[in-house]
C-alpha cells in the first residue's frame, strides 16, 4: 500500500495597501530614500514589481503613503487651551519623528503633500492657532515659521558633517584657519568650545521658544489693539 503525504502548502500573506507602504517605509528608513524603487519593493515583497500597481498608481503615489504616515505619527495640538504648550509639543514631535525618518523632511517640504493624515495635521495646527486668537493669516505665518526652524534644524542635524562628540577637536583642528588677528570672534568662540567652556551644540528648543515668545508677543499686541478699539467705540 502506498501511504499519500499530504504536503504543506505555504500561504503568502496577501498584498494591500497598507502592507505596501509600510514595506516602502522599512526600505526608505534602512536603506535611504534613492534605494525605494517598485523593483526593489517588489523584492522585499516577494512578489513582481507590477503587481504593486493594484495596491499604489505609481512612484509618485507611494511616496506620498509614505510621507502620509510619517505625518500620523505627529503629536496634533490640541484646538483650545495652552496654545504655547500644544505648538511647542507639536514641534518637539515633529523634530523627533523626522529624525527617526531621515528622508522624510526633503519629500514634505518639496512636494504638495494631501494625504488623509498631513490634512489632518494641518487642519489641527490652524485650529490651534486660530481658537488661541490668531487671525487665518496670522496663523498661516505662524505655523509656517515654526516649521521652517522645525525643517531647517532637522536637516542640518541629519547633515551636520561631523559629531557633536567631535566639536572640540574640530575647532582645534580649524584655529589656523581663523587667526585672531582676522577672525577675533570666531576665534574666540572656537577658543571656548577648546576649552570646553561651550559645548557648541545647537538647541532646538531654544530657537523654538524664541519663535513662541515672539508670537505671544504678536498676539498680545493685537488683543490691545483690540481692547483699544472697542473702548473707543
Amino acid at each position: 500500500m502506498i501511504k499519500k503525504t499530504t504536503a504543506r502548502v505555504k500561504t503568502r500573506e496577501p498584498l494591500s495597501k497598507e502592507r505596501v507602504l509600510l514595506a516602502a517605509l522599512r526600505i526608505a528608513d534602512e536603506e535611504g530614500i534613492a534605494a525605494l524603487s517598485m523593483r526593489r519593493l517588489g523584492q522585499a515583497l516577494g512578489v513582481e514589481a507590477m503587481s504593486l500597481y493594484k495596491h499604489v498608481a505609481d512612484k509618485d503615489d507611494l511616496l506620498a503613503g509614505i510621507v502620509d504616515i510619517v505625518a500620523a505619527e505627529i503629536e496634533r495640538p490640541a484646538v483650545g487651551g495652552d496654545w504655547q504648550s500644544s505648538m511647542r509639543r507639536r514641534a518637539v514631535s515633529a523634530h523627533a519623528v523626522l529624525l527617526g525618518h531621515p528622508w522624510a523632511t526633503m519629500l514634505i517640504v518639496s512636494r504638495a503633500n494631501v494625504g488623509q493624515a498631513m490634512l489632518s495635521y494641518v487642519d489641527a495646527t490652524i485650529g490651534c492657532l486660530k481658537e488661541a486668537g490668531f487671525s487665518y493669516a496670522m496663523a498661516d505665518h505662524a505655523w509656517n515659521v515654526i516649521d521652517s526652524h522645525v525643517y531647517g534644524f532637522t536637516l542640518q542635524k541629519l547633515n551636520f558633517p561631523f559629531q557633536p562628540s567631535e566639536y572640540a577637536t574640530m575647532a582645534k583642528s580649524f584655529l589656523p584657519m581663523i587667526p585672531a588677528t582676522k577672525f577675533p570672534y570666531l576665534n574666540g568662540m572656537s577658543q571656548q568650545v577648546i576649552a570646553g567652556h561651550h559645548d557648541g551644540l545647537h538647541d532646538f528648543e531654544f530657537g523654538l521658544d524664541l519663535i513662541l515668545q515672539g508670537l505671544a508677543a504678536l498676539l498680545a499686541k493685537k488683543d490691545r489693539r483690540t481692547a483699544l478699539a472697542q473702548l473707543g467705540r
